[in-house]
């Protein structure tokens, strides 16, 4: 793009959220998840496993920089920290894992326009369902239990 170079965040680490702490002046990070957190069931086949792994590893760097802005905004609630010297984030989190976690490994690769269409359409229904639950939070207070939902 522009004349340079990207990569989708899957292969080195979703896109850190890192820099919209330390760089930006908002508070709020909304995070739209593309693979599902919980998988109900034990993965049998080895395209279930190798989808699982995938999925695993996708989600691990924002695994661990939530575990590090729970731990942060711990120590401002407590008091330890000054609230000026860190930054109290407000995380916002909307996925779908049900539908997510209903597409097979083979869907990574579909760029089929029906099912391009699907995806667009059940993410624009999950986003206004979010936004009626969620937008009033926005710039008051996270809408998700990061403790709850990422540790």
């Amino acid at each position: 793009m522009d004349g340079q170079h990207y990569w989708d965040g899957g292969y080195v680490g979703n896109p850190a959220i890192f820099p919209l702490i330390y760089q930006c002046k908002t508070h709020d990070v909304v995070i739209v998840h593309i693979n599902p957190i919980v998988r109900p069931g034990v993965p049998r086949t080895a395209a279930d496993i190798l989808n699982r792994v995938n999925e695993v590893s996708f989600n691990s760097s924002l695994m661990r920089e939530m575990r590090a802005i729970a731990f942060v905004t711990s120590l401002i609630q407590q008091g330890k920290v000054d609230g000026a010297e860190m930054k109290e984030m407000r995380i916002h989190s909307v996925r779908n894992d049900e539908t997510m976690a209903a597409l097979g490994v083979s869907s990574k690769y579909n760029a089929d326009w029906k099912f391009l269409c699907f995806l667009r359409d059940k993410g624009r229904d999950h986003a206004g369902t979010w936004l009626e639950r969620n937008f009033e939070h926005v710039g008051q207070r996270s809408s998700v239990d990061i403790g709850g939902e990422f540790l």
